[in-house]
Parts: structure tokens; C-alpha cells; sequence
């Protein structure tokens, strides 16, 4: 079953359809609560040995929060609930009030604690009962209890991610789906697991989860009898004097990710900086004044990326425009290209639609595309997306937290890998190196976009295994995307829909 990414409005919209199916809200009540008492359990044993304290608020959050505690207390484990407020739908006060009886008062200093005061139905501030009690689970978590937020960490916006106060999860359980705001705010939930519980399969353009089987499954492998043509061939446009590390890290995410031959096309004074930098590859200087196009050989790459460090001079939009008049093939922009195109997306599209055509902007990019601001496009990555690849006709991957890719056609990826230690100089242009390699390969810009995204993000996590960010280079990402390709996921436990590992640093006591 795909996983998908919902605001809070969609994703109250597919708890009707299961009802309006068949399946009574009472029962997905049961089963989320069934569900997540199984996972504490298994991923929390030592710490539930010194007992579970349930947080309850007033609505169907609070309910789960019950039939956890009711679960965990039949096998064995000691529980006690603090109820906020007391049940205020149907389906809560069944729970609170038809299952095995729970301890009401508190407790010892409990191993876990369970945050079931609010829903993803929640917004704006928390009021005064459920705010100290928020700081009460902080307290809790102070004094070394591990918090398990049902769903999300009360407090949290589902859509937007905002949170005025909020709690702090080590573990979130979100029921069938992921919420935006949960992807807004990774460092808030902690570890994240999509639980099933037998939501419909979902047909719709709702963006979707991007995981290592789709990457596997959409990724060729390269054939026992390859050579370094048919693992084919790219061509990197850039390289402007003081800026050939670009063109350098860029063919550094193409050759680790099964690329055959790299050749620049770089300013003749930086052919020797690439040259010594990168051995493997060619390199020719860019056809200005003092070299004919006569002499680029168009018909040698398989895929072009145009940008990095392809420079911002007053030549550098006249350079950028012919380059993709010419090559018609498939081509990745980024970097200096949404400079040069700045406020101008139609144009830009003018030139990329009609091939396989992949844009990798961050958030400021975007919006200088756009014309708008770089927060407001942080703010819904989604739509800006969306918006962004309808103007320019071609795939869009936005970078950021989460990234997300868009195609014209309304398709929509989420990808939520990778940690801080990608937000340093250099990032983007591995990235690039990495999406033109398998557009290359796939020619599917969308999906060359979409596993480039991923595999960039899980080199990032891998190269940080047990480590903090503080430290981790990019070079040390370069060399993880060597072990990515292959690498053997873990297996998801029955029920599992999908699992996040925690990323960035606590915040310091």
C-alpha cells in the first residue's frame, strides 16, 4: 500500500471513506490503539518494565491514548492515565469507559510516556489544561522517559507545522498516512512510523511517499556485459573561473552513481583546476568567441547539466540560452540557471519543454523563479512545486525539508531522507550530479529526479550513522552513496507501512 502525504483536512477525509465503507470509527479507534500498544512494546521493552503513564486529551486522540493504556496494562505492563479533560466524542468515551479499567492516579517516574492529548484535528495554541500538561511529558522526558506521540506530538500542526509549543516525541505513530507538518517538523517527532490500519488504498495524485523499493524497482541495473558507453555518457555545462569545485562535486555524484564517461564544458582559464580534480573526465571550453559550436560534439552525451558555476555575468544569460537551444536532449538546470532566469519561468520553460527536463531549485531559487519569497515557498513546498513545474513544463525537484518533485502533469513526491549535514556548500550539485546520471539511464525525468532525491538524502543518513552533524562532510556523503545502491534496508515489522529515523540534534537541557 503507498503512503501518502495529507494535510489534516485529506487525511480526516480518508477516515470517512474507510467509515462510509464499512469500517466503523470506533474500530479504526481500536486498531490504532491495538497497533501502537504492540509497537511500544516491541521497540520499548526495558523502558515499559518501569511503567507507562498515558497523557489523555478530550477527543479521538485521547481515545487511542485509552486503548493503548487498556492494551499495555493487559500484558502485564503497570499504566496509569493522566486524563486532561474528559472524553468528549462518542468513540472516546467508549474507550475510556468500556475497556479494562486504568489507574486514573499517577504513578512512580514511568520508563514511557504515551502523548494522546491532541489530534491531528488540533489548531492553534494549546489551552491551559493541555499546556501544562505538555510540560508536564517535558518533565517526564527531563528525568529520562522515552515520549511515544499517537499520531503526532500534540501541539503540532498536521498541515503546516507550525507549533507555538508543542510536545517533543522520541517516537511518533502516525495512523495510515504521514502529515505534512509532521515532515515540516522531523526534529519534534522523533523516529516516525506509519502504522496500518486499514485505511483504503489510495488512487489519487496525493503526493506520495518516496521509499527504497520504489528507488530499486525504478533504477536499471547495470548488465554484466556493460562498458562505458551504455552506463552512458554526460556532459557538465559550468565551471566559471573561482567556481569549478561545482563542476567537480557534480561529476563526483555522476561517477557514484554508475555514470561512463563525464566531459566539461567549463571557462578555459578553470579547464585545468577540473582537469587535475577530476582525471576521469574531458573537459573542452565553453563555444564563445574564441571557440566555434562547430567544434562540441552534440551528439557525444546522453544527458547535459546545466549550472553549476555556469556563472552569473552579464554573458551568462546568452550562454545558458543557446546551450539549451541546441542541446535538445535531456537536461538538468540548477544553480546559476534560476539566476539568469530570474522571474522569467515561462521562458525558461520555452526551452526545456518537449524533453526530458529536470529543474533542481532550493527554496530561494524558487522563488526567485517565481517571483515571490523564499518562505512562502518553504511554507507549502508542495504547491510551489507544483506550481513551478506547471510554468516551466518540465520535472521539478525542490529541495528542502521535506524535498519534494512535481511534474507538469500534476504528479507529486515526497522525499523526507536525508539530514542537516546536507545543508552545506556543494550539496545541490552532488545532488545534480547524481539526477543527470540517471536521467541519462532512465530518461525519465520524473523518476530520475525522484531516486536522485532519495539516494542523495540516504547517503547523507548513512555517512552520519551514529554520529553528529557537527563533522560531517560532504565528502563523507560522497563516499556513502557508494554503499547506497545496494544497501539492504531494514525489514518493516507487520503493520509497518513506513519508517523515518530521527534526525538533527536535541536541543541541549
Amino acid at each position: 500500500m503507498r503512503v501518502c502525504v495529507l494535510t489534516a483536512v485529506q487525511a480526516a477525509e480518508r477516515d470517512r471513506a474507510a467509515i462510509d465503507a464499512g469500517t466503523p470509527s470506533v474500530e479504526l479507534m481500536r486498531r490504532a490503539g491495538q497497533r501502537a500498544a504492540r509497537t511500544v512494546l516491541e521497540r520499548l521493552p526495558s523502558e515499559c518494565a518501569r511503567g507507562v503513564c498515558v497523557f489523555t486529551g478530550p477527543g479521538n486522540n485521547g481515545g487511542d491514548g485509552w486503548i493503548v493504556a487498556s492494551e499495555l496494562q493487559q500484558s502485564g505492563v503497570a499504566v496509569w492515565v493522566d486524563a486532561v479533560s474528559p472524553p468528549a466524542t462518542s468513540d472516546a468515551r467508549w474507550a475510556a469507559t468500556t475497556l479494562i479499567p486504568v489507574p486514573r492516579a499517577a504513578g512512580k517516574s514511568p520508563g514511557v510516556v504515551i502523548d494522546a492529548l491532541l489530534g491531528t484535528g488540533a489548531h492553534g495554541p494549546a489551552r491551559a489544561a493541555v499546556a501544562d500538561a505538555m510540560d508536564r511529558v517535558a518533565a517526564m522526558r527531563h528525568a529520562g522517559a522515552k515520549v511515544v506521540s499517537l499520531d503526532l506530538p500534540s501541539g503540532l500542526n498536521a498541515t503546516t507545522g507550525e507549533a507555538t509549543k508543542t510536545v517533543r516525541a522520541d517516537l511518533t505513530l502516525s495512523f495510515g498516512h504521514l502529515k505534512r507538518g509532521q515532515l515540516a517538523r522531523r526534529d519534534l517527532c522523533g523516529e516516525l512510523m506509519v502504522l496500518d490500519i486499514g485505511l483504503l488504498a489510495d488512487q489519487s495524485h496525493d503526493p506520495m511517499l518516496v521509499d527504497a523499493q520504489h528507488v530499486r524497482e525504478a533504477v536499471p541495473p547495470i548488465a554484466a556485459s556493460a562498458h562505458k558507453g551504455t552506463r552512458k555518457r554526460v556532459l557538465i555545462v559550468g565551471g566559471f573561473q573561482g567556481m569549478a569545485g561545482a563542476s567537480m562535486i557534480a561529476a563526483a555524484g555522476a561517477f557514484r552513481s554508475g555514470v561512463g564517461m563525464v566531459r566539461f564544458c567549463a571557462q578555459p582559464e578553470s579547464i585545468v583546476a577540473l582537469q587535475c580534480g577530476c582525471p576521469q573526465a574531458t573537459a573542452l571550453p565553453w563555444p564563445d568567441s574564441a571557440v566555434a559550436w562547430d567544434a562540441i560534439d552534440l551528439a557525444w552525451p546522453h544527458a547535459v547539466l546545466i549550472g553549476p558555476g555556469v556563472g552569473t555575468d552579464p554573458a551568462a544569460g546568452e550562454r545558458v540560452t543557446t546551450w539549451l537551444s541546441r542541446w535538445r536532449g535531456p537536461v538538468v538546470v540548477d544553480a546559476d540557471v534560476f539566476t539568469v532566469f530570474a522571474g522569467a519561468p515561462q521562458a525558461l520553460g520555452d526551452l526545456l519543454q518537449g524533453r526530458p527536463a529536470v529543474a533542481t531549485p532550493h527554496a530561494a531559487e524558487a522563488a526567485r523563479l517565481l517571483g515571490g519569497s523564499a518562505a512562502s515557498v518553504a511554507a507549502d513546498p508542495y504547491s510551489s512545486a507544483a506550481l513551478l513545474a506547471s510554468r516551466i513544463g518540465a520535472a521539478v525537484l525542490l529541495k528542502g525539508v521535506p524535498t519534494v518533485v512535481a511534474t507538469p502533469d500534476g504528479g507529486v513526491w515526497v522525499v523526507p531522507r536525508g539530514t542537516p549535514a546536507l545543508a552545506t556548500g556543494g550539496s545541490g550539485d552532488l545532488l545534480s550530479g547524481i539526477v543527470v546520471t540517471l536521467l541519462a539511464q532512465m530518461t525519465d525525468a520524473a523518476q530520475a529526479a525522484v531516486c536522485g532525491a532519495w539516494v542523495h538524502g540516504r547517503a547523507a543518513e548513512l555517512a552520519g550513522a551514529g554520529r553528529p552533524i557537527r563533522g560531517v562532510t560532504l565528502t563523507d556523503i560522497m563516499q556513502a552513496l557508494a554503499g547506497v545502491w545496494n544497501a539492504e534496508e531494514p525489514a518493516l515489522g507487520p503493520g509497518v507501512l513506513a519508517y523515518l529515523p530521527a534526525v538533527g540534534e536535541a536541543p541541549r537541557a
